[in-house]
């Protein structure tokens, strides 16, 4: 089928659907819902079969769902409505949710059901539950009623039901710090950690809030409920009614009339606001996913060392980078025999930090410095010789990010990762070393494609490019796990050893084909030379990109139609844990669903 996806960005489920779509054989185009697009005649240029929305803010003109049909994915369970699903699901302290794909028609979330999927809700961000558990779900559900669309035997079933919640506002995000405990400081602000944050006020400013950590109690951090205790990796730690949180970002409040601000890291968005604090080391058993909070962490399990970093929204800095590189090199010295990169549910990394970049006195410096600090970081990985070295997605990866995981010897991603292995989009020539390592991995041709054409990749895809090494069918909550008992197996394998003692001599062969030095020069040559150019789209792309600028008009890569690959179905696309809703249409000789 031709399958047309509306959306108000997209985003990284978006991305997912267009992804796996693709991959089983329908072509795909996207139009996005702009305010200034009359949006009934895009979607009729583009005579779809199907219309589907993963991601839609605003609700589908009746010139649309009347003339096609068009299926709505709402981030609730059977019944639920609104457009605060997930944040009132971690408000009220849900254990389980779901995502329901119905048909649009007058009222919002009202319309008939064509599948339904459950989910859990692990104690993690919002963020992070919409592109783990969630976006399971929906993929599950999507492919699901795409199926019963297009078989023709199936209608969708009413609801009989509904419970329509007002948006989840400011005031019910509230913080009261001299009365509210931990336990509910990070739920409120769980809920809002990436949008839109919570409101508050901090040293004379209005601030949001985003993402939460509790500090452990043998950090010794108490004080007055509200001050401000100490720092740790540009976060600040707040104290509450009963300990103290870690809050990593903050974003200034927009002044009227005033362009959108950026979210920073905390210190850096404080600057000359932040009295002196004490920069508290993390405690040792921390590390992303562990019990004391630190965005890197690393741990040992036999001849494995995990080195685990999680950065909101997968940027890295400069600081971010130099910091796992000291991290990466102290990992080095261990006498482990496989080394372990990421490993954690949520992103990878998707390159330079473009909101530390766009808020620097000069961007064009500061974009210098990170992009060096990435090409350090990478440098070292692909140097490492005495040992063998994953890199382990559980998230998403893109750009820097994406070329930082190949220059691993394996990748291992989990099946729901989407990979965007480009720069184009930003206006870069880009760096990382990618111009040795992606064509290594999955030829010129191929490489070429793929950073032009600058589409997104499922894992699956990946994997049959040669672009990744293994995917691992998992929940995200199980990823960790399996990473480990998988990198256990390969240390113990006779083999590794072997292929260790290989690696010097493949990499002494390729020094002497070509240095690494230049690549990195004929890249950096690239980049420096649009860092330094004002007039350079990259700078325009940078600041509508972190100011969230709504686009001038779907851009051509995406309103252009995509055929699909036409490849066979995967084990990954077993339904399991399905609500039948959809039920037969009558017609002779119809299958149930």
């Amino acid at each position: 089928m031709h399958v047309l996806l509306v959306a108000s960005a997209f985003n990284s489920l978006t991305q997912r659907v267009h992804a796996e779509l693709r991959d089983l054989g329908h072509s795909v185009a996207v139009e996005l819902a702009l305010p200034h697009v009359r949006l009934a005649d895009a979607v009729r240029s583009h005579r779809p079969d199907l219309v589907l929305a993963p991601m839609l803010r605003t609700a589908l003109p009746e010139e649309v769902w009347s003339a096609h049909t068009c299926l709505i994915v709402h981030p609730g369970p059977v019944g639920d409505r609104g457009p605060s699903s997930l944040d009132w699901a971690l408000h009220d302290q849900a254990t389980r949710w779901g995502v329901t794909v119905l048909q649009a028609d007058a009222e919002m979330d009202a319309g008939d059901v064509w599948a339904s999927v459950e989910c859990p809700v692990p104690p993690v961000a919002k963020s992070d539950l919409y592109r783990g558990e969630i976006a399971d779900a929906a993929l599950e559900a999507v492919l699901l009623a795409v199926h019963r669309f297009a078989s023709g035997t199936c209608t969708p079933r009413p609801q009989s039901t509904g419970h329509a919640r007002p948006a989840l506002r400011q005031e019910h995000r509230r913080i009261d710090w001299r009365a509210d405990s931990t336990e509910r400081v990070l739920r409120l602000l769980r809920a809002a950690d990436s949008q839109p944050g919570v409101r508050d006020e901090l040293l004379g400013g209005e601030w949001f809030l985003h993402g939460g950590h509790p500090a452990l109690p043998e950090e010794g951090l108490r004080g007055r409920p509200g001050e401000l205790l100490a720092t740790r990796a540009g976060a600040i730690c707040r104290a509450t009614a009963d300990g103290a949180v870690w809050i990593p970002e903050l974003r200034a409040r927009r002044a009227p009339g005033g362009p959108a601000t950026v979210k920073l890291p905390a210190t850096t968005a404080l600057a000359d606001r932040l009295p002196p604090l004490p920069e508290r080391p993390a405690p040792a058993r921390s590390g992303p996913g562990g019990p004391g909070w630190s965005d890197i962490g690393y741990h040992e399990q036999g001849q494995v060392g995990f080195l685990s970093f999680s950065f909101p929204g997968g940027a890295m800095s400069t600081d971010r980078c130099r910091r796992l590189l000291d991290a990466y090199r102290t990992a080095c010295t261990r006498p482990t025999s496989v080394l372990v990169l990421g490993g954690g549910r949520d992103f990878f990394s998707n390159g330079i930090h473009l909101g530390v970049i766009e808020a620097a006195a000069d961007p064009a410096a500061e974009s210098w410095a990170n992009i060096n600090a990435m090409d350090d970081l990478v440098e070292a990985v692909l140097t490492t010789t005495d040992r063998l070295v994953v890199s382990a997605l559980g998230g998403n990866a893109a750009a820097g990010g994406a070329m930082l995981a190949l220059a691993a010897d394996e990748v291992w991603c989990r099946a729901g990762v989407v990979l965007n292995p480009h720069y184009r989009l930003m206006g870069l020539h880009g760096s990382e070393y990618w111009t040795y390592t992606l064509p290594r991995r999955v030829g010129t041709g191929v490489a070429d494609r793929l950073t032009t054409e600058a589409l997104p990749l499922s894992a699956a895809a990946a994997h049959r490019l040669g672009l990744v090494d293994r995917t691992l069918t998992c929940p995200p909550q199980a990823f960790a796990g399996q990473t480990a008992r998988l990198a256990a197996h390969l240390a113990a394998l006779p083999a590794t050893a072997s292929r260790i003692a290989g690696k010097k001599e493949r990499r002494e062969r390729d020094e002497a084909e070509r240095p690494l030095a230049a690549y990195r020069a004929a890249e950096l040559a690239r980049m420096r030379q649009t860092f330094d150019d004002p007039a350079a789209p990259y700078h325009a792309l940078r600041r509508a990109f972190v100011r969230k600028e709504p686009a001038a008009a779907t851009p051509p890569h995406l309103a252009c139609t995509v055929p699909g690959r036409h490849t066979a179905p995967l084990p990954s696309r077993q339904r399991t844990g399905v609500t039948g809703l959809a039920v037969p249409d009558g017609a002779p000789g119809a299958v149930g669903c």
